[in-house]
């Protein structure tokens, strides 16, 4: 639905085929809108990270209950710390949204919508339920090892993404280096961005798989979110690569040739 002229709409070049029903299913317009209120731009974040924070909470006092304790195991606080802190980074960092392929390509339709309003709180929420009916007790040693593997992840995201978003504002306080394309934009070329064409990526995987340690090795179903998570980033690169190929030309084999790794150094 949007109240703006047909004239003034931007349609999303892949929900345009002229097939109705998968039209409908990636999106056809870019960013519909009610008045000044931006639909996609409201949904792709806000609702589905509070529905899965709360469905944490949720089941941490569905565990409290059940055990006939007054604080929950340390491996549902593990979950609960790192997905929460995941949560409200996205929420902090929220003007970063509007560079993502989901808002700048990709047209609301049900993919979308369903994703962010069923999916996230739904899928994303699989560790902190099985935890609420399976007791699982980690021990110092493993809840140290698995925070520090978190740690890393954490660490290799944000400071990635501020990076690129200080880069992206013109700031460059690290006097990075950078490859200028015909079109006028640069690529960076060293610091985070020179390791790996997607270090943000890596460091998102490994934040994923550390949501899923705590649940142990009893089920493959808190597994689920973080084996889902590594074809959604593979399969994003890919379509990242694909489209940098076409905008950039030859200046993309430069740049590949520069920074040939594209998710994980010396691996992928």
């Amino acid at each position: 639905m949007s109240t703006r002229n047909e004239d003034k709409r931007l349609l999303a070049l892949g929900g345009n085929t002229g097939n109705v029903i998968y039209d409908w299913f990636i999106g056809r317009e870019l960013n519909p809108s009610i008045g000044q209120f931006d639909i996609k731009s409201f949904v792709e974040l806000r609702p589905g990270m509070i529905l899965w924070f709360m469905s944490n909470l949720s089941s941490a006092c569905k565990q409290i209950t059940h055990r006939g304790t007054w604080y929950p195991t340390d491996s549902m606080m593990l979950v609960l710390t790192f997905q929460s802190l995941y949560i409200v980074d996205a929420l902090y960092n929220e003007r970063a949204l509007f560079t993502t392929m989901d808002i700048t390509t990709d047209g609301f339709g049900f993919m979308l919508s369903f994703g962010c309003l069923a999916w996230v709180p739904l899928t994303y929420s699989l560790q902190a339920r099985y935890l609420a009916f399976n007791h699982v007790e980690l021990g110092w040693f493993w809840t140290s090892v698995i925070f520090a593997i978190h740690a890393f992840g954490f660490w290799i995201f944000r400071a990635s993404n501020n990076e690129k978003n200080d880069f992206r504002r013109g700031l460059n306080p690290k006097n990075l280096s950078s490859f200028k394309t015909e079109r006028g934009t640069r690529l960076l070329t060293s610091g985070w961005w020179g390791m790996c064409q997607h270090p943000n990526y890596l460091g998102d995987w490994i934040m994923a798989f550390s949501y899923s340690l705590p649940t142990g090795f009893s089920t493959p179903i808190t597994y689920f979110y973080c084996s889902f998570f590594f074809i959604l980033l593979v399969h994003r690169q890919m379509r990242d690569e694909e489209a940098c190929r076409e905008k950039y030309g030859k200046d993309w084999e430069t740049y590949t040739k520069i920074v040939p790794w594209k998710i994980v150094p010396y691996v992928y």
